[in-house]
């Protein structure tokens, strides 16, 4: 198993937990089990917006040594 799949094999629990509370979060409850296709474009792309935000600032504080 080469570097790159033993990464995305870890990050992809860790991807899946934050998404499930930014949804939470945003007040769509039951996420992972609620049938994507019944949820506006908008809503499921706050979802994703609002991850990439999140990873985005937790990247900054790690490049500031916080």
């Amino acid at each position: 198993m080469s570097l790159q799949d033993k990464m995305n094999t870890n990050a992809k629990p860790a991807l899946k937990n934050l998404k499930t509370e930014v949804a939470n979060e945003l007040g769509l409850s039951d996420y992972e089990q609620t049938d994507k296709g019944n949820l506006t474009a908008r809503q499921n792309g706050y979802v994703g917006g609002y991850m990439t935000k999140k990873l985005v600032e937790m990247a900054e504080q790690q490049m500031a040594g916080k």
